[in-house]
């Protein structure tokens, strides 16, 4: 089994059977990082650049210390502090990372459709950690990673994802991902946080959050973007939290095994109240160490011949 392409830019275009084999690898990598010893020689001789447009700490951190767990060298740049801020252009940026010896560039760009196109320019395999609202596939990854460790399988389980929709990459790779692997997938939000035409993405749209609640295996909070939105597509946060904020009595609606996600950072008392941020279901800690395994996991794939995986012991 291998991946198909060099990169790693959306789950809408990865097969069910590359997802899962991407998940079993992380099985291996999180043996790694947890053990004593995470140094291992996976990615000697290989180099990661991050290339981020936008702030990140969850995502780029999770990527620098799995290259460097692997024994990989690493290098970020921010383009506020690059020669992006005397107007070089993406394609330029990219190329000239290319021309350094680069074997893998992970770029996070506030434009969708960014990633695929410097994977067209280079040589190196790109890996895209978020696109403006189109896709944050790393996140979806490890966002099903997680709840298969918990539950041993996607495959009949209700998921619900609770929120800013609209403006939200992780929710479109999380239902491209999620449904490939037989989940039911809900979403509730306010009317104007909902994308258009939902439905046929395959998952149920409600327009309460106590509908979606009702029965959930698995119950996904979303960060409020504001940085994204327009005014006016709700009234305050205040309201929001009121009509659409996860709080320990809207919990109760799931099932009394639910487990709680949130892509972070959260907005505590607005997204989720701090008291299901740090109750029994909530897995928040847990997203944030399997980020680093299927992160890990993506770059030795990546940067192997064909994307095979033989052993990583």
């Amino acid at each position: 089994m291998s991946l198909k392409g060099k990169d790693l830019l959306g789950l809408r275009d990865l097969s069910r059977e590359e997802i899962e084999y991407i998940l079993d690898t992380a099985k291996t990598m999180k043996l790694v990082l947890l053990s004593n010893n995470k140094k291992t020689p996976h990615l000697q001789g290989k180099s990661v650049v991050t290339l981020f447009y936008e702030n990140s700490t969850r995502t780029r951190l999770s990527f620098e210390l799995a290259s460097k767990y692997m024994g990989a060298s690493s290098a970020n740049v921010v383009a506020s502090s690059s020669s992006v801020a005397k107007g070089e252009s993406l394609i330029d940026t990219a190329r000239t990372i290319d021309q350094m010896g680069t074997d893998v560039i992970v770029i996070r760009h506030p434009m969708a459709g960014a990633p695929s196109l410097i994977a067209r320019n280079v040589k190196a395999s790109v890996i895209n950690a978020g696109d403006g609202m189109n896709e944050h596939p790393t996140q979806a990854l490890l966002d099903i990673f997680t709840i298969i460790e918990k539950k041993g399988t996607l495959n009949g389980l209700k998921v619900a994802i609770i929120g800013d929709i609209y403006h939200s990459r992780v929710a479109r790779s999380n239902i491209w991902g999620m449904t490939k692997l037989g989940a039911e997938v809900c979403v509730a939000g306010p009317a104007t946080l909902l994308p258009p035409q939902l439905e046929k993405t395959g998952v149920k749209v409600y327009s309460t959050v106590q509908e979606a609640l009702i029965d959930a295996d698995v119950v996904m909070g979303l960060r409020i973007q504001l940085e994204r939105q327009k005014s006016g597509l709700f009234p305050s946060l205040r309201e929001y939290a009121r009509f659409f904020g996860l709080d320990e009595k809207r919990l109760k609606l799931a099932k009394k095994d639910v487990l709680l996600l949130h892509p972070g950072p959260v907005n505590r008392g607005v997204e989720l109240t701090t008291s299901v941020i740090d109750g029994e279901h909530s897995l928040i800690n847990e997203q944030v160490t399997n980020g680093v395994a299927v992160r890990m996991a993506l770059l030795y794939l990546l940067t192997r011949k064909g994307g095979s995986f033989e052993t990583a012991n």
